[in-house]
């Protein structure tokens, strides 16, 4: 009998990445033989750009499963037997395809990159994929849409049960992230679905002190109109108008905050003034304007410096003139 005879390669399971191979032998090897005497088997992949194969798989199992496959792609492999006696014989080609990749979390939050919404609720509508799955910055789609300020993004995902109170590595909400980016659709809507002003990130800071930090006076306004703590602290003791201060020195901003009560004399954990750290950031307009609405130059933090001695160990010439004469 031909030693090749009843010889075949059929397809086993198959998924979006991995071909399952599967071949039989009229006679099978005898394991108690010693291995000299095992049929090895070569599994080899066709490259179809060059017409050529080349080896994936050496051994004496009778099935393997090629993995790393692109997904909706044709594949052609062929087996080659060797027999203890050396003969050597290719059983005939086989040719199998890889399924469609299944929906995954990359597909939403692609779909939210793109503000799609078609794609956006054909990924939600499959029921295969969770709504809060974090991408690899630990941002939900929700976040992502809350920061691209895609309100029709932010709806669908919140109508499918996204988390609205979910929070990053960071302890940032989608409010937050959607705060600091300014856009006011969003957190009207947030606000309503149950996000938290008072929610706070891993540094204390909540929506009120990302809302400063943008410096999107229509926002800022909104929270403050709708009863936030204009002078609510994060875990430095910084409240919004320190938060101006430290990081834009935005002066519509601060002068908005001021208007509805910000304390200007206001102090952090380490005695540090909104005033102090204007002059710090050599933030000339906005020292001008904690001053014409009552901050105080000659307060000292806790090393017992004041607005005025680091204006001037700092040679900050046109603020040192500012300070004077408010002293």
């Amino acid at each position: 009998m031909d030693p090749a005879a009843g010889e075949q390669v059929t397809v086993g399971q198959v998924s979006h990445h991995s071909i399952e191979l599967i071949w039989t032998r009229e006679h099978g090897t005898n394991w108690t033989d010693p291995p000299e005497n095992w049929t090895c088997f070569t599994l080899e992949q066709k490259n179809d750009r060059k017409h050529t194969y080349k080896e994936i798989h050496k051994g004496y199992n009778t099935r393997f499963t090629v993995e790393n496959l692109e997904p909706k792609t044709t594949y052609t492999f062929r087996l080659k037997v060797t027999w203890p006696s050396g003969q050597q014989r290719y059983y005939p080609s086989v040719t199998a395809s890889t399924e469609k990749e299944p929906l995954n979390g990359r597909n939403l939050h692609n779909a939210v990159l793109k503000c799609d919404e078609l794609e956006l609720c054909r990924v939600l509508q499959s029921i295969k994929v969770m709504v809060d799955v974090p991408d690899k910055l630990d941002f939900t789609p929700l976040m992502v849409a809350a920061m691209k300020g895609f309100t029709r993004g932010v709806q669908l995902l919140m109508h499918h049960g996204a988390d609205v109170n979910k929070k990053n590595s960071s302890g940032k909400d989608s409010l937050m992230l959607a705060c600091f980016h300014g856009h006011l659709d969003v957190v009207k809507f947030l606000h309503s679905c149950g996000a938290s002003w008072s929610s706070q990130d891993r540094s204390g800071c909540c929506a009120l002190h990302w809302a400063a930090a943008g410096g999107h006076l229509p926002l800022l306004q909104y929270l403050i109109q709708d009863g936030c703590e204009v002078d609510v602290r994060d875990g430095a003791s910084w409240t919004p108008l320190m938060i101006v201060s430290v990081i834009t020195g935005d002066t519509a901003a601060a002068s908005l905050l001021i208007t509805a009560g910000a304390d200007v004399n206001v102090q952090d954990r380490n005695g540090k003034t909104p005033l102090m750290v204007a002059v710090l950031n050599n933030y000339e307009h906005l020292v001008k304007i904690l001053l014409e609405n009552g901050a105080d130059p000659n307060i000292q933090n806790q090393a017992g410096v004041s607005a005025v001695q680091m204006a001037r160990a700092f040679e900050r010439k046109n603020i040192i003139s500012l300070l004077v004469d408010e002293k």
